[in-house]
């Protein structure tokens, strides 16, 4: 069996070190990204690293129904998937909130949507949050989390824009809420994926030092602000996330699913004490 990983959002990052630690586990490793000189970037760098996988880069944006199923259809050529990392993602410096909310949440839902034939027993998902939806966990509100539950509903933009109003619309909440639907999207669909004997799990890094992290640092002072709170002084990097993800996928993490792993330093548990 040729065994297959995938990785969106390969190009840099998180995405990018997720691959490279998927490629020394997996005879092929599919690289995602919506760039593909970035995810032949990084396949160089598997090639470069002496890593015997095959690296394949394909270009797809995640917020493309057909494109996703192109992608879904050229892993399954290449062998058996039996692991999905999906780290594509955009941050709140990035896109207005309306973006925010169909790359990170509805584009989520469809990698899970495309791949969910594919991922039978034995296999495994870990699709990539934010520790932004804990930290918005105290704000909570039943009418926006019963939108978020839904984010292939064709008038989803609509009705969250109604729940949540326009402060929802800031790139910020809107991200944070984008990322507490992924989390909720995660513990319902981990049902699903058991019943073939499959996994789904999600991860929540803290600030981490990418190109994406540190721009986030630099133009927003909340994150600063966070990052001075970090119990253990520093931000993440993108390999001890990626560390996280590896294991989930896998069959060490083998009775591990729909739950999601906080990676963030501690940062979290600092709010939460200095809220008390």
């Amino acid at each position: 069996m040729t065994t297959v990983a995938v990785v969106t959002g390969a190009a840099s990052g998180i995405g990018q070190a997720c691959a490279l630690r998927l490629a020394t586990t997996a005879d092929v490793v599919v690289l995602a990204d919506l760039r593909l000189d970035g995810a032949t970037g990084t396949a160089d760098l598997i090639a470069a690293a002496d890593i015997p996988a095959r690296a394949v880069a394909v270009a797809v944006d995640i917020t493309d129904p057909d494109g996703l199923a192109r992608l879904a259809d050229r892993a399954a050529e290449l062998g058996t998937v039996r692991g999905l990392a999906h780290a594509a993602g955009i941050s709140p410096t990035m896109a207005d909130g309306e973006q925010m909310l169909r790359v990170d949440l509805v584009g989520t839902a469809l990698v899970v949507e495309a791949f969910r034939p594919l991922l039978t027993d034995g296999a495994a998902a870990v699709c990539v949050a934010s520790m932004a939806a804990q930290l918005v966990e105290a704000h909570a509100d039943p009418a926006v989390d019963a939108v978020l539950d839904e984010p292939l509903d064709p008038t989803f933009l609509d009705r969250y824009r109604a729940a949540a109003g326009e402060a929802g619309l800031d790139p910020g909440m809107a991200y944070a809420w984008a990322k507490r639907g992924v989390r909720r999207l995660v513990r319902r669909e981990a049902v699903t994926f058991g019943a073939v004997g499959a996994r789904l799990c999600s991860v929540s890094p803290g600030n981490t030092d990418t190109p994406m992290g540190r721009q986030e640092m630099e133009g927003q002072e909340g994150m600063r602000a966070l990052g001075e709170h970090t119990p253990l002084g520093r931000s993440g990097r993108a390999d001890e996330i990626a560390a996280v993800i590896a294991f989930l996928l896998s069959d060490q993490a083998s009775f591990v699913t729909g739950t999601d792993v906080l990676v963030d330093g501690g940062t979290c548990a600092a709010v939460a004490q200095m809220s008390g």
